[in-house]
């Protein structure tokens, strides 16, 4: 308690007293090992709310009902979840070791329903999967619903996959065998069919303060002055008039979802019970969707505001004081100089959120693909500081949604490229546009008054394995399937959480019948959300299948992570700069540097040795083929799109 500040001292010593009642049933360690951890985290709360709600004539009211939820949530937690906690604070490092393989999937897609996952365990286990995200597992709006995330109730299950204890019963399956699962956790909005806002068109006061509402245009057009658009294609503007209410309600996203407006410390109270709730379910890890958006302000485009990461540390804190295994990934997909504070910088330091998704390194993998030049990716991907103890990045090739090409003016200039001129490049290549491109993806969001575009598409069919194979091609799948097993290995060479998108493992291609459903076929997103194919995934036994072959691939890379201590995320690397179609880095670590090199043209390329300055070597076990590598002459030679993890 000496770490606090008078202010949050006084704060809690008035709080404590009023906590006996609800501990009372808990043995008296468990009662005691509530107060230390509320202690330990009271001044990260505090900190983190005080800013926002402390000018309040009601902040000290609001704080005692907070951390009363607390002491209840911990009262209601589960034996085994306890010990967990326990062992994840006795090895704090668990989400960061080289083992940690995540795997993301829509859960009906995947296996129908809740208990079909668990029906599939073994798959994931074969791949050596440790970390699984479900996605659209809570119950959403009927009808569009973008594609899981306009969540009508945060505290029930999809009908069609099942029910909560259901939930429960997976999350037990899974930490039974050494996996946690991930849910998502919408932060910046609900469903307009959300119990709060149905509440709000009813007149209920306390709920229309749930969301930014307005009763004309005046203050919505001053703010739609500095604010971008998100989806111009089918939701242009930032607001929604909504005739139940006579009123405008602000909606980032789309008209049926419903931005959260936390100047309102109720929004929190529900978010912080809503996620402990969860987590007393057996959720272990919690992806927080849409956090830039969180805070508004006038003048600006309300994102990445630093309200934000005071709300995402004091919601870090609530987990930490009753759920100290949960983890919390923060879906900030912004700028590189942004996204370093969801981890938490200066007063923040480390306190945010534990993991945050490289999207650069996506980005950046993908521009690399296309134009066969490296510069751009070495640039931004030296440009990275390093990221705070006990934090992690989440890397991934591709995900659920559209691939943005988050490439900056400055950065393209810093290499003698025009921003708007490469990323329109990229957009051509994609899409299959460009003269040469290997490419089948399709547009998604064109907006005509900046060119930007951004690409849908599964990993294949991006990497060319989909043309190859409508043409016959030998040679373009031979080099297709080299461009996945170069994009599996940076993602899981890079340190971090790696994330595998389903159905990436065996090469599946675009999957065109979302537009025969009416409630997808307006967002080409679905293109890269296929259905599982558990026939195509049996062909991962049978030799000398496509399948086969990428299964074996990506599980090799796994199995050599695993055993490689040097990417264990702890140890943070150095990105190099020594070739134009070349990426190499260095993980330093106590028993030795690992030099990872990527080839990123379907050319040979001769890197030397020397280029490599203090990072030199003379001779190296590449860790992928447990060969000695010896550069000849100095020179070391790389296979098209050839993969190295030297130590």
């Amino acid at each position: 308690m000496d770490d606090l500040s008078a202010a949050a001292k006084a704060y809690l010593l008035r709080i404590l007293p009023s906590l006996g009642g609800v501990l009372t049933d808990l043995a008296a360690r468990d009662q005691q090992l509530f107060e230390l951890r509320l202690t330990r985290q009271f001044g990260n709360l505090y900190d983190g709310l005080e800013p926002l709600y402390g000018q309040r004539d009601d902040f000290e009211v609001f704080l005692g009902r907070l951390v009363t939820a607390l002491a209840e949530r911990y009262r209601d937690r589960p034996e085994a979840l306890k010990t967990l906690d326990l062992t994840r604070e006795l090895s704090p490092d668990w989400f960061q070791r080289e083992g940690m393989i995540g795997y993301v999937a829509y859960a009906e897609r995947f296996a129908g329903t809740l208990a079909g996952v668990g029906e599939r365990l073994d798959y994931l286990k074969d791949l050596g999967v440790t970390y699984l995200h479900l996605m659209s597992v809570l119950r959403t709006r009927e009808g569009e619903n973008d594609g899981g995330y306009a969540v009508s109730d945060y505290l029930a299950v999809q009908p069609a996959l099942g029910t909560m204890d259901d939930l429960e019963q997976l999350c037990t399956a899974l930490r039974g065998s050494g996996v946690s699962l991930c849910l998502d956790l919408v932060l910046n909005h609900c469903a307009d069919t959300h119990a709060w806002a149905e509440a709000a068109k009813e007149g209920d006061a306390r709920y229309r303060d749930f969301f930014y509402t307005y009763t004309d245009r005046a203050l919505p057009d001053r703010f739609e002055g500095t604010l971008p658009e998100v989806f111009p294609d089918f939701a242009p503007g930032n607001f929604t008039f909504v005739p139940e209410m006579g009123r405008w309600v602000w909606t980032t996203f789309n008209a049926y979802q419903w931005d959260l407006n936390y100047t309102n410390p109720e929004v929190f109270l529900e978010v912080a019970n809503i996620l402990l709730t969860l987590a007393n379910r057996g959720v272990e890890v919690f992806r927080l969707d849409a956090v830039a958006f969180m805070w508004k302000r006038l003048g600006t485009d309300s994102q990445n505001q630093l309200e934000v990461h005071m709300l995402l540390q004091a919601l870090r804190a609530c987990s930490k004081i009753v759920a100290p295994a949960v983890v919390h990934k923060a879906e900030a997909i912004v700028s590189p100089a942004e996204l370093v504070h969801y981890f938490g910088l200066g007063r923040h330091f480390g306190k945010v959120s534990n993991l945050a998704y490289h999207n650069s390194l996506m980005v950046q993998f993908w521009g690399a693909l296309a134009s066969r030049d490296t510069r751009l990716m070495t640039h931004v991907l030296r440009g990275f500081p390093p990221t705070p103890p006990g934090t992690a990045w989440a890397t991934y090739m591709r995900c659920h949604d559209d691939i943005g090409w988050a490439v900056t003016d400055e950065d393209a200039a810093a290499v003698g490229l025009g921003g708007a001129a490469h990323r329109s490049f990229l957009s051509d290549y994609y899409a299959g546009l460009f003269p040469g491109s290997h490419a089948v993806g399709e547009v998604f969001q064109y907006n005509p008054a900046t060119n930007d575009r951004r690409i849908s598409g599964t990993f294949a069919s991006l990497a060319g394995l989909e043309q190859a194979q409508r043409h016959g091609d030998s040679y373009g799948t031979e080099m297709s399937v080299e461009r996945i097993l170069l994009g599996f290995a940076l993602m899981l060479g890079f340190g971090g959480v790696p994330l595998l998108y389903m159905g990436d493992e065996l090469g599946l291609l675009n999957d065109y019948s979302f537009a025969d459903d009416p409630d997808t076929r307006d967002d080409n997103r679905w293109l890269h959300r296929p259905y599982m194919d558990w026939t195509v995934a049996a062909e991962r036994f049978r030799e000398g299948t496509l399948p086969a072959r990428l299964f074996a691939g990506v599980k090799h890379l796994i199995e050599v992570r695993r055993a490689t201590p040097q990417l264990h995320t702890g140890y943070q690397l150095e990105v190099l700069d020594v070739h134009p179609q070349l990426l190499a880095y260095v993980r330093p670590h106590p028993l030795g540097r690992l030099l990872a090199v990527y080839n990123f043209s379907e050319q040979t390329q001769g890197l030397s040795v020397h280029a490599l300055g203090a990072h030199a070597f003379r001779e190296a076990t590449d860790r992928l083929t447990g060969q000695q590598v010896v550069p000849r002459d100095g020179l070391l030679e790389l296979a098209p799109y050839a993969r190295l993890w030297l130590v």
